[in-house]
């Protein structure tokens, strides 16, 4: 089976490099050692900090975007996932650098390169606000570390299940206006510990299949020696399965995308289509192509 290169939309970093705390050749080295995993373009993604240091990465990332070469993933913007989110459903993030979502606030911390915006929808003004000027931006509104369930102005939901009001038969939430709205892209992590097998059997049932994107939430200790390191200001532990905080909060992903392509594979519940739909969502396009095997190992990587 062949299928175009993966687009990872999600992912904090990789083989020890953390977005929101690295180098210019940190994100040149990252983006150079995911490419060998069939992953073709990223989105960094930024978590909460202060406006200074988000400030700083977006400049570093930014830079690194015009450094690259061709044996590199492509770097397509930043995703910001952090700041604009409710303490609620705060996740490994740390609360306490939390802004209320206004255009002003945005403001403080805007670049052209941020293409992704995950904030907590119920926080924001109904009339014109933040929702509303990112949009007429071009910048893609997700929903994700919130209670919200109306995501009618909002173009995808971020990690679906994780961090977020749970489906409930007697009342709305996000969870389950992910599932029922036709239109809405939704995230999953199907790496196996963020959302159970019976979870994501649900999700391909309901959700049309040309409206998931697979993401990772790819953590800076993937692929790495690392154990434990500080990341969104927590001490984080790798068990060999997953990575968590002290007090036990799930932080984002150990497996990269091409991991998780597998993992589906296994589940029969993988198609192409999962790959096309990135493309779709962000009306972005990138030469190359994997070869998978019946295993879903790649036997080889073009472009």
């Amino acid at each position: 089976m062949k299928t175009r290169l993966l687009i990872e939309q999600h992912f904090h970093g990789a083989f020890g490099v953390d977005f929101s705390n690295c180098k210019v050749e940190d994100v040149l080295y990252s983006s150079k050692e995911i490419k060998k995993y069939g992953i073709g373009g990223i989105f960094p993604t930024v978590v909460t900090d202060t406006v200074e240091n988000i400030r700083n990465q977006v400049a570093v990332i930014k830079e690194a975007s015009k450094k690259q070469t061709s044996d590199m993933a492509k770097i397509l913007g930043i995703h910001l996932e952090g700041i604009f989110l409710n303490p609620e459903k705060k996740g490994i993030h740390n609360s306490e650098l939390f802004l209320e979502p206004t255009i002003e606030n945005y403001k403080l911390i805007e670049d052209d390169f941020i293409k992704i915006v995950t904030l907590a929808p119920e926080l924001c003004n109904s009339g014109e606000g933040l929702i509303d000027y990112l949009k007429q931006k071009g910048v893609k509104v997700q929903v994700g570390h919130c209670v919200g369930a109306d995501l009618t102005r909002c173009d995808g939901v971020t990690h679906l299940f994780n961090a977020m009001s749970s489906i409930s038969h007697r009342g709305s939430s996000t969870a389950l206006s992910a599932l029922v709205n036709d239109d809405i892209y939704t995230e999953v992590i199907a790496d196996g510990v963020h959302v159970s097998d019976e979870a994501l059997k649900l999700v391909f049932k309901s959700k049309p299949l040309d409206k998931i994107l697979l993401v990772s939430d790819c953590l800076p200790i993937t692929k790495s020696d690392l154990k434990e390191m500080d990341f969104a200001g927590e001490r984080i532990y790798f068990d060999g399965e997953k990575a968590t905080s002290k007090g036990g909060t799930l932080a984002g992903s150990t497996s990269l995308l091409s991991d998780i392509v597998k993992k589906l594979g296994k589940m029969n519940l993988f198609s192409p289509l999962l790959v096309e739909n990135v493309y779709n969502y962000h009306s972005i396009d990138i030469k190359g192509e994997i070869e998978w095997d019946e295993n879903f190992d790649i036997v080889k990587i073009t472009g």
